[in-house]
């Protein structure tokens, strides 16, 4: 699992603990199996905690929350997962300019 699947999963159920794995696979744009399979993960990480309730539909559901472990985790994946970004964000500002040079030299020719 990604810095950023993990990052996006930690963000979307702080702020949303009753989505369900079918709204959060379609929000992450990834299928509801690797959902499932990312949330177990976490699960037995220590990292989230799921809680059974009923939903006004009679249907078994879950409240899936952040440990105080999973929060720390969440810092550090954050970190981790802007600089990997930046990184990313640099190399693209310069493979930019290489471009705008290779055009503006041909533009001269």
């Amino acid at each position: 699992m990604t810095d950023e699947i993990q990052h996006k999963i930690f963000k979307v159920i702080e702020s949303d603990p009753n989505i369900s794995q079918r709204e959060l696979s379609e929000l992450l744009g990834i299928s509801l199996g690797k959902t499932n399979y990312c949330l177990k993960a976490l699960i037995a990480k220590g990292w989230v905690k799921a809680r059974n309730f009923k939903n006004s539909q009679n249907k078994l559901a879950y409240a899936y929350l952040l440990t105080p472990t999973g929060i720390e985790q969440k810092t550090t994946i954050t970190v981790r997962y802007l600089k990997s970004k930046m990184r990313e964000f640099d190399e693209l500002k310069t493979a930019v300019e290489e471009l705008k040079r290779e055009v503006g030299a041909e533009k001269m020719i």
